[in-house]
């Protein structure tokens, strides 16, 4: 048995000027036994002081559309083996678990993927990343919030077209992304709420009506706020407005400083410091050094990590998930909060009664993750524990 002393724990509370230190018992087999304050280490053998590093968990990622030159919803069976070699990678790169996303794409090639996600859950292994159920990015989406999407794969919401696609695979579905203003929705969300699986708005033109009514049926989260839906207005506040005022709505923020100005990164870390998450929103080309790649049968344009269609339009990132959390806690001065908003708030997203210390207990300190902040370039860096 060890100890490690002077450890900190991530929080999304806002900064304070004392650090809030732990200690942490460490059995033979390198498993965390306990976790308990600095004032009750008055009589314990010291073997390892983290001099006020954090510990944490590996990255969750709720929407990442591929990697490696692999996109989700272009795969069948013959892609298993490089799935399996991007969740290893993954794992790499801090990332414990991953929500496959599927952007709106034909029924049979949606199917299709969620057919090789069962086959890999199969492959599982350790120090391997996990595969989640799937996150839906439509094809229930707004026409005029589409994003990069298709327009000939999106539809409106009808339990038929759900049916279409998910019969069979219900389980195999963690969150779909929805437009909640469109015709049929409500009886789609409900039919969700009914399965288990996660709902929310994205793509979405909802007024501030449409969001309220649309967060009291159930939908419990925003996908990459600001990105694709109306932004906050002073006499219409749309969306994000009623998510900050209800209060319980959980923050999808892509930090890569492109989808969202780091100012207004910082404002909504100030305005919802325990509702964001983080999310890569990466796409087939991360873990690649291409400047072009063709993705959905088009052009990608990839500069400084991010994606962008011939048009301008962004597409998504090639950015990983803890580098966003390494440019949120740059800007925000906040390297706590940053480390829970990519580690621990994903698992509160999927998961809302698990405790910090659920994140700990039990588990090998090689699997987790240590942060250190360097207090002159105020840049944040994590090993593996």
């Amino acid at each position: 048995m060890r100890n490690l002393i002077n450890i900190q724990i991530p929080s999304s509370s806002p900064n304070c000027d004392v650090k809030n230190l732990w200690w942490i018992s460490i059995d033979d087999d390198g498993k965390i036994l306990s976790i308990a304050p600095m004032s009750t280490a008055s009589d314990i053998n010291v073997h390892e002081d983290w001099d006020g590093d954090w510990i944490s968990p590996r990255g969750i990622d709720l929407q990442i559309n591929g990697g490696l030159g692999l996109a989700f919803n272009e795969i069948d069976s013959n892609h298993l083996p490089k799935l399996i070699e991007l969740l290893d990678y993954l794992w790499a790169d801090g990332v414990e678990a991953i929500c496959p996303t599927l952007v709106s794409c034909s029924v049979s090639a949606l199917r299709n993927a969620l057919e090789v996600f069962r086959l890999a859950r199969e492959q599982t292994a350790n120090n391997r990343c996990k595969l989640l159920g799937a996150h839906l990015e439509g094809p229930f989406l707004s026409k005029f919030y589409r994003g990069a999407h298709q327009t000939k794969y999106i539809c409106l919401p009808s339990l038929e077209e759900l049916d279409q696609r998910i019969s069979g695979f219900e389980a195999d579905i963690s969150l779909v992304t929805i437009a909640p203003e469109l015709p049929g929705a409500s009886d789609v969300i409900r039919k969700l709420q009914n399965l288990g699986i996660l709902v929310s708005l994205g793509h979405s033109g909802a007024d501030s009506k449409i969001s309220s009514l649309s967060f009291d049926l159930g939908i419990s989260m925003l996908t990459h706020t600001f990105n694709a839906m109306p932004g906050l207005h002073h006499r219409d506040p749309g969306p994000i407005a009623e998510a900050l005022n209800h209060g319980q709505i959980a923050l999808g923020l892509i930090a890569d400083g492109f989808h969202v100005h780091p100012h207004l990164a910082v404002i909504l870390k100030q305005l919802a410091s325990d509702q964001i998450y983080l999310v890569s929103d990466a796409l087939a080309p991360y873990g690649l050094e291409e400047k072009q790649f063709i993705w959905d049968k088009r052009l990608l344009n990839i500069e400084k990590g991010i994606c962008r269609l011939e048009n301008g339009t962004l597409a998504g990132t090639t950015i990983s998930l803890l580098e966003g959390c390494k440019r949120l806690a740059k800007w925000t001065g906040d390297p706590s909060a940053a480390i829970w908003y990519a580690t621990v708030s994903p698992r509160l997203v999927l998961q809302k009664n698990k405790q910090i210390k659920d994140c700990f207990i039990g588990k090998p300190l090689e699997t987790l993750l240590r942060w250190h902040s360097d207090k002159q370039s105020s840049l944040l860096k994590w090993t593996p524990a």
